[in-house]
């Protein structure tokens, strides 16, 4: 079968159980029904906790919905477990998001699966793990975030030096795509071995995926302390710039009080800009010598209100008409994520939909994430009412045939002769990766963690990222792992012969260039599906591959501010500013919101490209070629904050950080211990006696007004202050372990960057980090494969210098010592 459009999905036919009820497992089956899966939503018999969610309509879209009682001991939830175990006999995807400990309560053991589900992959999202010292730990988000350190990461969302929360999802988004990853890997899989197995996800290693380059900063800042100055604060604690990027990444107020993310970071994109600001003249002075490396903060705060000056002398037209005529300068403006969804490139390709929904009216959210044919994977259907498939499901789970006889009987695919060796589930397949920095080629760098074989094109000066920071190669230390580098100047005949002859042995092309510029040099899709016509060619622009914003630049904070990731995470930064120091405090707030690096854009556009990558590998084994197979950065921004910007009359209100950037409530926030910060998590009815009980030595809990859900509610600025005098008087570790063996959410705040805290000895006797050896950085330490798998391998390896795989791949190619030397000798190759 071959089509184009694909309307009904690359997916049609595959089966998926959902037993999930948080965030995470909700958008990794939300991409599997958009892209065609039928998806069967298990909910309890009060539906799931994600109708809860104001963007459960955007979450919850396209499956099929059930209640079953799977939790009681009576007749009744014998009869709704047959069910259930009669779906799992005909599924092929099962994804759960409980813990470890209610999966093996509930029947879902590696083990139990294995053997009474032979072919199905089931995936299990959790926060921490299904092994490790905080495995039975609750999975809330904010947990995670505060264990890993991304709290301390992002404190400059604050005026002073303490944490401060995190309002995007990033470590559920990464989770959810990572828990995509791993079960269509295990698919593929599936068919050579004909068998599933069990896939692990979790929340922890997820949000360590989204880092660009600061974990090699962090690594080699304590390895070789003398090597170079620790990068400072983007601010100092008088609110003074520090670094030399707040220029090229300006945050500024034009005229009308909109506010703009500039990003200038290249030599000539500065030069372009001061010229435009009329600057570039005064930069030259005495005064100004060494710019943007400036000596002093009261010089680097003089110049940096003199680019906010500038920057506010024009309306956001006129700026809009700058970025017209100079295709050198350009800023986005911050959106809300519900603003993002009339962003014109969106709008252009399609990226919003409004479905039509018979209790809400029109709900307006994202499309899929992943397009081919220059149009959504399918058509978006509405979320299911609770219980409103019931019949039909239950007539499918009572028909059901064991797995086994179903494929033999009709199946595509044959049953294995025995459990598969554990190779990795990506063996044999390589990747082709054309492009540079991070957005695009993490997601290869997944996949060669999966066993995929990954041949990097490099310039012969090597990818940028490979000099983003002072010390040689550290930039690129994380991006590169797993891969082979060839350097070639792809601007020859001959270098441009070498990259078509290499395409050849590919499965997957990954290009990340802006609209027009694969073509140009001549290595877009029909170009190499010229000389190889089987491939699978994605592209992962920031933008798209044409439109009014194609040809534009995209950097991590442009696409934060223009997806409404920067204003979710800064909230209190997007207000019109009246005064210089709401200007300057604006500008501190919404830059901490968009270009932190332990979690950012890039990171979230990464995972995007993985699973779009993985998907058409699918997609290609089960006959179906997809065309302009597509992610973009701001498009799976944007999906990132689904539950944000699915918009529809009568939502409730979303959920806003405090003005301190503390938390959501009293039961869901930051509290200062005796020897540092704690973070509670206990937001939900069921987890208010536990936490009662433990701290019920105090009595200040005990109090009436805390009595109910709503009195809690309704006395919220009471109950902080009187859990603010509970937890002052202990130490962090000790609230720690004494309200986790309570089964109460909480756990002590890092207060280390994220980076090194992930690389730490904890975390690295935990099992998020793992072994290798660099030819740059000898042994250390790498954040471990995202996910675990039951039968199959995986392969964490290290980076490699630039061109260090040059000689070998032309020889595979049929060049010999002579060609090779010839071809070095004219600079095509390095």
């Amino acid at each position: 079968m071959t089509v184009t459009t694909a309307q009904e999905g690359p997916l049609a036919g595959l089966t998926v159980v959902d037993l999930s009820t948080t965030l995470p497992g909700a958008q990794a089956t939300q991409f599997l029904a958009d892209a065609g899966a039928d998806v069967i939503l298990v909910e309890g018999p009060e539906g799931s906790p994600l109708r809860s969610d104001p963007g459960w309509p955007g979450l919850l879209r396209g499956k099929r919905s059930i209640a079953l009682e799977l939790h009681r001991d009576d007749d009744s939830a014998d009869g709704d477990r047959a069910v259930l175990n009669g779906l799992l006999r005909q599924a092929d995807v099962l994804v759960t998001t409980m813990r470890p400990a209610a999966a093996v309560r509930l029947g879902l053991s590696a083990e139990r699966l294995a053997a009474d589900y032979p072919r199905l992959v089931a995936a299990m999202i959790t926060g921490w793990g299904s092994r490790g010292p905080w495995a039975d730990y609750k999975g809330y988000e904010a947990l995670i975030m505060a264990k890993t350190g991304v709290l301390h990461s992002k404190r400059q969302l604050t005026s002073g030096p303490d944490p401060a929360y995190v309002s995007v999802p990033y470590a559920s988004f990464a989770a959810g795509q990572t828990a995509v990853h791993g079960i269509l890997a295990a698919l593929l899989e599936r068919e050579s071995s004909g068998l599933g197995q069990v896939v692990e996800a979790n929340l922890v290693s997820g949000v360590g995926a989204m880092d660009t380059y600061n974990w090699f900063y962090e690594m080699i800042l304590r390895r070789y302390p003398e090597a170079f100055k620790p990068l400072p604060d983007a601010f100092d604690d008088q609110g003074r710039p520090q670094t030399r990027l707040m220029y090229a990444l300006l945050v500024a107020a034009a005229k009308d009080g909109t506010w703009l993310q500039f990003a200038q970071s290249a030599p000539h994109l500065t030069r372009a800009f001061l010229e435009e600001l009329g600057l570039a003249d005064e930069v030259r002075e005495p005064k100004w010598a060494g710019f943007p490396d400036l000596p002093t903060p009261e010089l680097r705060q003089e110049w940096w209100d003199k680019m906010l000056a500038k920057v506010g002398e024009r309306t956001l037209a006129e700026w809009e008409a700058v970025f017209d005529r100079n295709s050198n300068v350009f800023a986005e403006q911050f959106r809300t994520p519900d603003e993002a969804l009339a962003h014109p490139q969106l709008v252009h390709e399609g990226r919003v939909v409004t479905v039509n929904d018979p209790d809400l009216g029109p709900v307006r959210q994202p499309s899929t994430m992943v397009h081919a044919g220059r149009r959504p994977l399918t058509e978006i259907r509405r979320a299911p009412r609770l219980d409103e498939d019931a019949a039909e499901i239950r007539r499918l789970a009572g028909a059901a045939v064991p797995q086994d006889a179903r494929h033999e009987a009709g199946g595509t695919v044959e049953r294995g002769a025995g459990p598969a060796s554990p190779a990795c589930p990506l063996a044999g397949v390589t990747v082709l990766e054309l492009g540079g920095m991070f957005a695009a080629p993490f997601g290869a760098t997944v996949l060669a963690d999966l066993g995929a074989r990954v041949i990097k094109i490099e310039p012969l000066d090597g990818d940028a990222i490979r000099g983003m920071m002072a010390f040689p190669e550290a930039g690129g230390g994380k991006v590169l792992q797993g891969k082979e580098s060839i350097a070639l100047d792809i601007r020859t005949h001959e270098g441009l012969a070498i990259v078509h002859e290499i395409a050849r042995l590919c499965d997957v092309v990954l290009q990340c260039y802006r609209a027009g510029v694969a073509a140009r040099i001549g290595i877009d899709e029909a170009a190499l599906k010229a000389v190889n016509p089987h491939l699978v060619y994605l592209n992962a622009p920031g933008y798209g591959i044409d439109g009014p914003y194609g040809g534009k630049p995209a950097y991590a904070p442009s696409i934060g501010a223009a997806s409404g990731v920067s204003l979710t995470d800064a909230p209190l930064g997007g207000a019109r500013p009246e005064t210089r120091e709401q200007l300057l405090s604006g500008a501190r707030n919404l830059r901490a919101g968009g270009t932190v690096p332990a979690v950012q854009s890039d990171g979230i556009a990464a995972l995007g490209v993985a699973s779009g990558l993985l998907l058409g590998l699918y997609a290609r084994q089960r006959g179906i070629t997809l065309t302009d197979l597509t992610t973009t950065m701001l498009g799976s921004c944007t999906q990132a904050l689904i539950s944000r910007n699915t918009g529809y009359q009568g939502r409730q209100p979303l959920s806003r950080v405090d003005d301190e950037f503390r938390g959501l409530g009293p039961l869901y926030r930051m509290y200062r211990a005796a020897d540092g910060w704690v973070f509670l998590a206990a937001p939900a009815g069921r987890d208010w006696p536990a936490l009662a009980e433990a701290l019920a030595g105090y009595g200040s809990l005990s109090d009436e007004r805390f009595a109910t859900e709503a009195g809690r509610a309704a006395n919220a600025a009471a109950l902080t202050a009187a859990l603010e005098a509970i937890f002052v008087t202990r130490a962090k570790d000790e609230w720690e372990a004494q309200l986790t063996a309570a089964d109460v959410g909480c756990v002590a705040v890092a207060q280390v960057n994220a980076e090194w805290r992930m690389q730490d000895d904890e975390f690295y006797q935990a099992g998020y980090a793992a072994d290798v050896v660099s030819p740059i950085f000898d042994e250390h330490r790498r954040a471990a494969p995202l996910n675990r798998f039951s039968r199959s391998a995986t392969k964490p390896e290290s980076g490699c210098r630039l061109g260090q795989h040059t000689n070998a791949l032309l020889r595979e190619l049929g060049y010999d010592d002579e060609q090779i030397a010839g071809l070095r000798k004219r600079d095509v190759v390095r």
